[in-house]
């Protein structure tokens, strides 16, 4: 079968570095989950080093062409299989835990990062590729520029460090654009699922007009009232802007209880 060729409505840019490849599978498969889940596997040259470890490797492929490539290519690798469909929406094809790796379409990486922080997915470890912009963010500390809704939810709910900061030249077809890889492990106790969804509905609002205060932000919202209640317990003046209040403040604010 011929190789299939990338396409941009797909977002598709294959990651030709071999060292990255490399240490992209050995932070992967230093987690002890029994399955692998592989979101955007393109060609399989992920896939290929991840089926030498021997577990179960789920690929979610949004392409025809390459889920047919895929199947193709792997098809007496028992423990392999492709499934077709969209990662942000596409049932997650076993019980897992998993470990997910994925070089993921930039046009779609932070909203299936936040499907994996929202739903009720059982993930030991995701090792996933960003454009080096969204990672900055996804890192952001309270008072940066950097700092948003995503920052905080996945600092909440996970521990997270860059694994690697690549040029566009590890890329085919070359991007305009330098990624970051980072590994992220669930932090324990965390956030419960409903709380999570309530605290980032929230922060969007927050964040919504980064120089306003959150009075102005918060004002005629549904719950203003508990809110401006929770941030008087803290201690803290409702003239305060989003971007000032670190993850941990965020977390008392939709968790009144934990005061």
């Amino acid at each position: 079968m011929n190789l299939p060729s990338p396409k941009r409505s797909f977002g598709q840019n294959y990651l030709v570095n071999p060292s990255a490849i490399e240490q992209i599978v050995q932070e992967a498969l230093q987690s002890s989950a029994p399955e692998i889940l592989e979101i955007g596997p393109g060609r399989g040259a992920l896939t290929q080093a991840l089926l030498q470890d021997g577990r179960s490797v789920h690929a979610i492929e949004m392409d025809p062409e390459h889920r047919q490539y895929l199947e193709t290519t792997f098809q007496s690798v028992k423990h392999f299989k492709v499934h077709q469909g969209d990662a942000l929406s596409l049932p997650i094809p076993s019980r897992g835990p998993f470990t997910v790796v994925g070089n993921l379409p930039y046009n779609a990486a932070t909203a299936i990062l936040t499907r994996f922080l929202l739903e009720d997915i059982p993930w030991d470890r995701l090792v996933f590729m960003f454009q080096k912009e969204v990672g900055d963010k996804l890192l952001g500390e309270a008072s940066e520029k950097s700092y948003g809704p995503l920052s905080i939810l996945l600092q909440l709910c996970a521990d997270a460090h860059v694994l690697l900061q690549l040029k566009a030249g590890s890329f085919w077809p070359v991007p305009k654009i330098d990624s970051v890889v980072l590994s992220i492990q669930p932090r324990r106790p965390s956030l419960t699922l409903t709380e999570r969804q309530h605290l980032l509905d929230w922060l969007y609002i927050s964040f919504a007009h980064r120089r306003k205060t959150l009075r102005n932000n918060w004002h005629g919202q549904r719950d203003e009232a508990l809110f401006m209640k929770a941030l008087a317990a803290q201690g803290l003046s409702d003239q305060v802007r989003a971007e000032s209040l670190s993850p941990g403040i965020w977390a008392q604010l939709v968790h009144p209880r934990h005061l």
